[in-house]
């Protein structure tokens, strides 16, 4: 077994909690097929980022209140579309196995977006602490999200890891300061290994967290010898 110790954790949503994968690809599709884009390369460049973040770049030379109406424009296609999100293995066991006081969910959703998916999935009641794209001014890969995330836990982020599935949160967390445990839910081992990574899992049910009484050290274990799983979404 692999052993990290550390004294919070900083939780990606989509793809690491919860299982949004089919919702992110219909809505960005819907919006690729109105700008005459790809819809499987516009998804994948989109993931782990804000919208606004993908949009910018998939729409260079619009002004900034076309990519904020195009912004309102997904937000509305993914606030209404969320009937089969559901929770990732391990989730809940996670969430529930962690103080709330040393965990928080750190996400490149907005927080209205955010709250409806994690009530879906059936974990909002677990989720205490939430930074969403909301609450930044730069979405990953800036270190912003991460550093905020770890200042609601008042801890510095050296004390922290993070739990990414996609390269942009894997480099915003290793651009905060903080070790990143990736999961293979999303991205393959190279691209996660490329963006920094330390270790790789298979997913939350491959963890356990264990917290020392009275010393808020938190370990977490997990196989040293997984077979890597072909990724959900490229």
């Amino acid at each position: 077994m692999r052993r990290i110790v550390c004294r919070g954790l900083l939780i990606d949503m989509d793809g690491v909690l919860v299982d949004s994968t089919a919702a992110i690809a219909r809505v960005w599709s819907r919006w690729a097929a109105r700008h005459n884009m790809d819809p499987v390369a516009v998804t994948a460049l989109a993931h782990g980022r804000t919208s606004r973040a993908s949009i910018k770049e998939l729409l260079p030379d619009a002004g900034p209140e076309v990519h904020d109406e195009e912004d309102r424009w997904m937000l509305r296609g993914e606030l209404e579309d969320f009937a089969d999100v559901v929770a990732l293995p391990g989730a809940c066991e996670l969430l529930a196995a962690v103080p709330s006081d040393q965990r928080v969910v750190v996400t490149s959703a907005a927080r209205s977006l955010a709250e409806v998916r994690l009530r879906a999935a059936g974990v909002w009641d677990l989720v205490h602490h939430l930074v969403t794209s909301t609450d930044i001014q730069n979405g990953k890969p800036h270190p912003e999200p991460y550093l905020k995330g770890a200042a609601a836990l008042q801890l510095p982020p050296a004390d922290c890891v993070v739990i990414e599935d996609a390269a942009s949160g894997t480099r915003a967390g290793k651009s905060a300061g903080a070790r990143v445990l990736a999961i293979r839910t999303t991205s393959t081992d190279p691209e996660l290994l490329a963006a920094g990574a330390d270790w790789i899992a298979n997913d939350c049910a491959s963890l356990r967290c264990t917290i020392a009484p009275g010393s808020g050290q938190l370990t977490i274990e997990f196989p040293a010898n997984e077979i890597p799983r072909l990724p959900k979404m490229s």
